[in-house]
């Protein structure tokens, strides 16, 4: 028997020698060294021996069997260390080399320009209206009526308004100012918030003007409110949007909504005040319109004038971002030219 565990031994050595890879040693364990292996089929037969015989083939078969098992090891960490050497080189990684570029996405100057507006308005104390309260989709009674616009102002007329044909009386919003409505007949004063959206208008497209712009609306209601928190508030805003630098006047003006209302003009940056096409030779671009709220408004939504007072505004966010930017022609935000919005 021991003659036979030499030459088993023997023939595993050989086979070890011989094996090329990982899977040619398994192949060698299972068939020396596993439970249907040979040195398993021979040391069945120690049973038969006498005592003497069993302690002294008994002792053999182990050792050449853990000889056997450190020479598979022994192979197997030859060839794993071979692999993994292999695996790294061709995987390697030159970090001296130049790395690839990936362009990135930027934020369009419009988006920009509303989520600075946005920031500045909240650390006024501004709340931001939800969409349900400021909706593209408008009827009459709120984008006229409710505003106190009358039947024959031509405002409401095909040429200015865009109408929907899906029902009756219903436009796409020419104004942000329908938010006001919305806002004041679902919270009770105080009210102190802003509404940003798009808006639509039947206008001639030119360097000035499209028919689809963005505004945000302004609203503060409350007790004693009066036009000098509204321009206090508005030369806030434009001292922390435009700098102090930058000259900007007040306007009187009229709205159907505000009395007395007024318009807000910031010194034309193309020309720097000495008169372009941009500003129509006047110097001043306007950005937004304000006053005080209409009592007739105020009555409209169940708001007593004689309690409450409060003001309101709407910009234009497409005219602020010429101004800031120096851009001098709107239609430019719309043309998806990566030239322009790659500046940004």
């Amino acid at each position: 028997m021991k003659a036979q565990l030499e030459s088993i031994y023997n023939s595993a050595k050989a086979d070890i020698e011989g094996a090329k890879s990982i899977s040619d040693l398994d192949e060698v364990r299972l068939k020396y060294l596993s439970r249907k292996g040979e040195f398993n089929s021979i040391k069945k037969g120690l049973k038969d021996l006498t005592d003497e015989e069993k302690r002294t083939v008994g002792a053999f078969a182990n050792q050449i069997t853990e000889e056997l098992e450190n020479l598979i090891q022994d192979k197997h960490n030859l060839f794993y260390e071979k692999e993994l050497s292999e695996k790294l080189e061709k995987d390697r990684i030159d970090i001296t080399l130049d790395g690839k570029f990936t362009p990135l996405g930027k934020v369009h100057p419009l988006t920009q320009t509303t989520n600075e507006i946005v920031s500045i308005f909240r650390n006024l104390g501004f709340s931001v209206a939800s969409s349900e309260l400021s909706p593209e989709v408008e009827t009459e009674y709120y984008n006229f009526d409710m505003l106190n616009v009358p039947k024959d102002h031509p405002a409401r007329d095909v040429q200015d308004t865009f109408y929907a044909n899906i029902a009756k009386n219903v436009v796409l919003r020419s104004q942000t100012s329908g938010a006001q409505i919305h806002i004041m007949e679902n919270q009770k004063p105080p009210i102190k918030i802003i509404a940003p959206g798009r808006v639509y208008r039947n206008e001639n497209i030119n360097a000035r003007k499209n028919n689809f712009f963005h505004q945000i609306e302004g609203l503060y209601v409350d007790k004693d409110i009066t036009f000098g928190d509204l321009k206090g508030v508005l030369n806030e805003f434009i001292r922390l949007y435009f700098g102090a630098s930058r000259p900007t006047r007040f306007r009187s003006s009229f709205f159907p909504f505000t009395e007395p209302s007024a318009e807000v003009d910031v010194q034309c940056i193309m020309c720097q005040g000495k008169g372009c096409r941009i500003c129509s030779g006047t110097g001043w671009l306007e950005v937004l319109g304000c006053g005080m709220v209409d009592v007739n408004v105020l009555r409209g939504v169940g708001i007593d004038p004689d309690v409450y007072s409060g003001f309101a505004f709407g910009m234009g966010v497409e005219r602020l971002a010429m101004l800031k930017y120096a851009v001098d022609d709107i239609r430019l935000f719309f043309n998806n030219d990566k030239r322009f919005l790659e500046q940004f």
